[in-house]
């Protein structure tokens, strides 16, 4: 009987342990999730722009002059460096976001 109360108190005072754990996991796949979404978003408007900027320079007969490759090449290059931005951002952020909890915790 002691034996049976000693492991459930030791279980009952563990339990914050297993939910903060739990929470932690929960958070961190949020997390991932979210920058799945918006990496996906920020590449299918990318695209959108750079097959805008296509579709210009075809209209304006220009498809294949050197300037119009350079351009759209700067565009690619442009875009490729705001999503990387933006990734080491939302790390920095996340980090700081932790370091903040396990201060209070």
């Amino acid at each position: 009987m002691k034996k049976t109360m000693i492991v459930l108190s030791a279980l009952l005072l563990a339990s914050p342990v297993f939910a903060a754990t739990t929470t932690d996991e929960t958070v961190a796949e949020a997390h991932k999730g979210a920058d799945t979404a918006k990496e996906k978003l920020h590449q299918s408007q990318h695209k959108g722009e750079e097959l805008k900027l296509k579709s210009k320079h075809a209209a304006e007969g220009k498809s294949n002059a050197t300037s119009s490759k350079i351009e759209e090449g700067s565009q690619k290059t442009w875009n490729k460096t705001k999503e990387g931005t933006e990734k080491g951002w939302d790390k920095t952020k996340r980090g700081a976001e932790n370091l903040k909890n396990k201060a209070t915790d």
